[in-house]
């Protein structure tokens, strides 16, 4: 009876360290040369926390067994591998990334026909109107689009509707969308996604494919060439702003 009570007890102190958060530590190197790869984005999607590799491929970030880490970097298969009790334990698991072949896409330089003379061309060449509106936290803006209403107008006209878009993207997903706010207060993360631009980190924190991710912001009045052109963090604050109006809005 002792022995059994001893052993709920071992079992009970295991489990609750393995569900403890801690501080795994390894290296992550190219599957093609075995060298070591910097600056590649780890991600922890369920702590919500984020690190990057120095110069020798290591890194530590703060992780729990059964916690999943996405692995990114440019021109590499990004991976995702779920944390082991052997990893907490032993620091040095070693992560390997594979390169992509990439295929050159056709640039064009211009959809307009150009003469090279400016007086003849300035009457061809169509005028952004559009207003530029401020995101918080960095010298960049964004632009509505164009002829449509305000974000908390085209919020509150979804919300006077079940059935609007902006309700039925943003309904149901107020768990994943509140990890948004973790994102923005976690330095390693904000880092990370200044230098992105594939909204791959976004994703796999909410959960959501990158076209309806693109779809909250479109719906929320963000013009494509913001939408298309801006990073990650710049994404990341604008998507915070949509969601907040929208809870301001849905109470």
């Amino acid at each position: 009876m002792r022995n059994s009570f001893l052993f709920f007890l071992l079992f009970l102190s295991f489990a609750t360290w393995a569900q403890e958060e801690t501080l795994m530590r390894g290296n992550v190197f190219n599957t093609k040369t075995n060298l070591p790869l910097d600056n590649v984005n780890i991600l922890n999607i369920n702590q919500v926390k984020g690190a990057i590799t120095n110069a020798k491929g290591d890194f530590a970030i703060r992780a729990a067994v059964n916690d999943t880490l996405h692995f990114s970097y440019l021109g590499f298969k990004s991976i995702k591998v779920r944390v082991t009790q052997d990893m907490i334990r032993f620091p040095g698991t070693r992560i390997g990334l594979t390169e992509l072949a990439y295929a050159l896409e056709e640039v064009v330089i211009s959809p307009y026909r150009l003469t090279g003379y400016l007086d003849i061309d300035a009457k061809y060449m169509p005028i952004n109107t559009n207003k530029q509106y401020s995101i918080s936290g960095l010298d960049l803006g964004y632009e509505p689009r164009t002829g449509s209403p305000s974000t908390a107008g085209k919020v509150l006209g979804a919300i006077g509707n079940p059935v609007g878009t902006i309700y039925k993207l943003f309904s149901g997903r107020e768990k994943d969308l509140r990890k948004l706010k973790k994102m923005k207060q976690n330095d390693e993360i904000r880092t990370m996604l200044n230098g992105k631009y594939d909204r791959e980190s976004l994703c796999e924190i909410l959960g959501i494919d990158k076209d309806k991710l693109e779809d909250l912001l479109r719906h929320c009045n963000y013009s494509k060439d913001f939408i298309k052109n801006s990073n990650d963090l710049q994404f990341l604050d604008a998507l915070t702003q949509c969601y907040e109006e929208y809870k301001l809005l849905n109470k």
